[in-house]
């Protein structure tokens, strides 16, 4: 694989496409470390590190909703508007006529997608800031000061603040998308990928840090062991696909013959990659975070709700755990359908001439394909949703409560590296070099 580097580094223009990836990433960094005015920033660093929404988040944003840098959204409102937008496409008529249209629908579509993530910026840029304004601090006083869209003294301040973070989500999708055009990999990935690398420094130190009595070191080898068993049962999952051999019929025109050939379709074991943990994430944490907004009510029935609420629905309970499971895995077979949906794999092969050898074109081909689909999905879905519990058994195991990588960090760094070690393979394979993958 060094040797595989090197090559990489001899070619000028693959040179030049990982100079600028890792230019792009170091101009990221620096946005990432320039925080808003107003915040505490020690006491905002450990209420976000003990929140799992917002740990996810902060995720996203590369760790710059911990400091709360201009890029504390980070593009996490990008995302949401894609997912909606990928939802949204079958139902609206108008959305799907233009996923039809080929290369230039798509571009309309990436365009609205870019027009709704402003809103859901502003959105979720006035969630957090309201959150951390009525958040008490450990010093006295809120983690946020100074915000407040209905007080005539903090209103300039509030809308310059919503705008500085709305601009910098806009802006790392401005980056990622240079990454994409011009550098390797996905953009948007590589920029999530680089801010949960630049965290675990950080992560790796204060996991060391708990003594270095026997017991302590046996608990950090049996975590590794586990982190490691993880990743190999990733890149297993991320790599499965199930290939349906398809044969296309022989046509002869103008005296020529074509078709008669076979290939495949390869339907992956997780096709909807990390996309159901957000969407579980997302529901399961809610009910924690109106306990927080009822938890300092003046009425005393609603606090002890809050309260009440808040330990059924804690991360480190049991109860907790199975729904999180059940909740992944329904969302899994849901975005794997919707995606497969999409697609449009039999009216494409029906078009095109080809069957599945024993499977009429057609209607059968499409029953035939989600119960495949179906049956593969149950692997992918049951190991997505031990992923997604994995830290909290993990945690019982071991002892270690702090994980150095979530389950949605460990598929995104390796999904994203797999991703980008196969684009400059194949740059190294057009240039007859031997690349990563043996």
């Amino acid at each position: 694989m060094l040797q595989a580097v090197l090559n990489a580094f001899k070619i000028p223009d693959l040179r030049r496409k990982i100079l600028f990836t890792l230019g792009m990433l170091i101009i990221f960094r620096f946005v990432a470390s320039i925080p808003l005015p107003g915040v505490n920033g020690a006491a905002l660093r450990d209420y976000v590190q003990n929140n799992q929404l917002l740990g996810m988040l902060n995720l996203f944003s590369g760790s710059g909703l911990q400091h709360f840098s201009v890029v504390a959204l980070g593009v996490y409102p990008y995302i949401t508007a894609s997912i909606i937008m990928q939802l949204l496409t079958p139902v609206i008529p108008r959305l799907n006529d233009l996923s039809n249209e080929g290369q230039q629908g798509r571009n309309q579509i990436n365009q609205i997608t870019h027009w709704l993530t402003v809103p859901l910026a502003l959105l979720q840029g006035y969630g957090q800031a309201l959150l951390f304004s009525r958040t008490p601090s450990p010093n006295g006083g809120t983690l946020l000061s100074n915000f407040g869209l209905f007080d005539r003294q903090t209103l300039i301040p509030s809308i310059a603040l919503l705008f500085s973070m709305t601009a910098g989500t806009m802006l790392l999708v401005w980056i990622g998308e240079l990454i994409t055009e011009n550098g390797v990999g996905n953009g948007v990935s590589i920029i999530i990928f680089g801010g949960i690398v630049a965290s675990l420094p950080g992560a790796l130190a204060g996991l060391l840090g708990g003594g270095s009595s026997s017991t302590n070191v046996m608990s950090l080898i049996l975590f590794a062991i586990i982190g490691l068993v993880t990743i190999v049962g990733i890149v297993l999952i991320n790599e499965g696909t199930r290939r349906i051999p398809v044969h296309y019929a022989k046509r002869v025109r103008a005296g020529r013959q074509y078709g008669g050939s076979t290939t495949f379709i390869p339907l992956k074991v997780n096709s909807a990659g990390m996309i159901p943990l957000i969407f579980a994430v997302s529901i399961m944490v809610f009910p924690g975070m109106i306990a927080q907004f009822l938890a300092t009510s003046s009425v005393s029935w609603l606090r002890d709700f809050a309260a009440a609420l808040a330990q059924a629905m804690s991360p480190n309970t049991f109860q907790y755990n199975i729904v999180y499971f059940l909740m992944v895995v329904g969302f899994t077979y849901f975005y794997t359908m919707v995606i497969f949906q999409q697609q449009k794999i039999p009216e494409t092969l029906q078009r095109q001439g080809a069957f599945i050898p024993g499977v009429r074109p057609g209607k059968n081909t499409a029953i035939y394909l989600t119960k495949v689909l179906t049956r593969i999905t149950l692997v992918g879905a049951v190991f997505l949703g031990i992923m997604a519990i994995m830290p909290f058994f993990a945690a019982q195991l071991t002892g270690v409560n702090t994980l150095l990588l979530s389950a949605t960090s460990l598929l995104i760094v390796v999904g994203v590296a797999i991703d980008t070690m196969r684009q400059l393979e194949a740059q190294l394979m057009m240039r007859n070099y031997e690349g990563f993958i043996r």
